[in-house]
């Protein structure tokens, strides 16, 4: 009996040693060894570091020689190039549909070649090292639709956060959209908030003034009501959904914050103390700097854009250019947001790389910018625990660039890797 007892008390502990290594060797799935991992708080870089994955988390981080790498997990060499977070793009339309040839072209799609067409772009945008993408606002909840066929693997794509279709008013930013609804007075916004959450939205973006895009009202003007306001604001936060306004108006703005708004969408004229105001109440701001500047001109050259849409985003650029030097000055919280597709070609580049660099042209230093795209983007979503930055229980969401974007914000435009909750759909590199 004692010899017996002997053998198990042996016996069993070497058991649960090589149970242990199993489950470790068939845990990790993945390492990415030999990357520069950037420090989004300014600390030194973590030099030829290791990153082990456990199906689409990180499971663990450190030097190389730190970490020992099973030899069932595959094995991804970024010797020397820079990671950091996937990017984020607040403001997205993959369905976007512009004035001019553009508008000629589609004013007859269907359903089904609206998701085609969107699901195109959601593909476009991983490729570019976009993970994930908010969308303020798109038509016929195809949005919603491509939402859930990516998170059921159906198709690929960054991670979407919707709002659904957009509220505006009669008359309004958008109103005269082909096909597109309007509401009018709190009682039929209040409903319209509620319908666009049902259907699966964690925004609700309302239009308070006018817009580039369309020719209703001025950028500068208060169009939506005090009361209209307050009533969208109130039944999405019962309903636990954000509110994020379309503004160029520092009037209808500051009524806005003062009722608890989100998030301001572009802020064309907003003045300094209207900007202090956000900084104040923590509203964020989605500059969309890109759409309004002159390297956008080829863009809306090859859609045909009319002359008066050309003239009013004229007019708005040099205003909006000083307002997002006084955003920044004042220190509102800011994340990146394109109002163009991600992979969008722009000055040599995308839109989403180069929006993040007229951020540095404004003020920011290239970590601030990168924050922008990445962990300060998650706070907006309240999404900082899940993703935004590379850190272990989080999405393995991670591209990899040539160069460290912490010294020159360029290096966004030289992506060799891109990763989404484990799974590559981008890599430059030879193994």
């Amino acid at each position: 009996m004692t010899t017996k007892n002997s053998f198990f008390k042996l016996f069993i502990p070497i058991l649960i040693l090589i149970f242990f290594k199993a489950s470790v060797a068939l845990a990790t799935t993945a390492a990415i060894v030999g990357g520069n991992l950037v420090n989004l708080d300014g600390k030194n870089a973590l030099l030829d570091s290791v990153i082990l994955l456990e199906g689409d988390r990180i499971s663990q981080i450190g030097e190389r020689g730190s970490l020992i790498v099973p030899d069932t997990a595959e094995v991804i060499n970024v010797d020397g190039k820079w990671l950091v977070p996937g990017l984020m793009n607040m403001h997205v339309h993959l369905g976007l549909v512009l004035p001019g040839k553009q508008a000629a072209e589609l004013a007859n799609e269907t359903d089904a070649a609206l998701a085609l067409r969107m699901a195109a772009a959601a593909r476009q945008s991983l490729h570019v090292g976009v993970t994930t993408i908010r969308l303020p606002g798109d038509s016929r909840h195809a949005d919603l639709a491509l939402k859930r066929a990516i998170e059921r693997g159906q198709a690929d794509g960054p991670r979407i956060f919707s709002a659904g279709e957009s509220l505006s008013i009669t008359g309004g930013h958008g109103s005269k959209k082909e096909g597109k609804a309007n509401w009018d007075g709190p009682y039929e916004l209040v409903k319209a908030a509620r319908t666009q959450i049902s259907a699966g939205a964690s925004w609700i973006k309302i239009l308070i003034s006018g817009g580039i895009a369309t020719d209703g009202g001025g950028l500068a003007e208060a169009l939506m009501t005090p009361e209209e306001i307050s009533a969208v604001i109130d039944a999405a936060h019962r309903f636990g959904a954000k509110v994020t306004a379309h503004s160029g108006s520092s009037k209808a703005t500051s009524v806005a914050i003062d009722f608890g708004l989100d998030c301001v969408e572009h802020g064309y004229f907003l003045d300094r103390k209207t900007l202090r105001k956000m900084k104040k109440n923590g509203t964020w701001l989605v500059p969309t700097i890109v759409v309004s500047q002159p390297a956008t001109q080829p863009f809306f050259e090859r859609i045909g854009s009319p002359a008066w849409y050309l003239k009013r985003r004229e007019s708005a650029g040099k205003a909006h250019w000083q307002m997002l030097k006084m955003a920044i000055e004042e220190g509102v919280n800011i994340a990146l947001g394109t109002d163009q597709l991600p992979a969008e070609p722009n000055d040599g580049t995308t839109a989403t790389a180069r929006e993040a660099q007229y951020y540095v042209e404004a003020g920011m230093t290239p970590t601030q910018a990168l924050r922008s795209a990445t962990i300060e983007t998650a706070k907006l979503l309240g999404a900082e625990d899940e993703i935004g930055s590379l850190e272990v229980g989080k999405y393995a969401d991670i591209i990899a660039l040539e160069t460290d974007p912490t010294k020159d914000i360029k290096a966004l435009r030289d992506i060799v890797l891109v990763m989404k909750g484990g799974k590559v759909y981008r890599n430059d590199l030879t193994n």
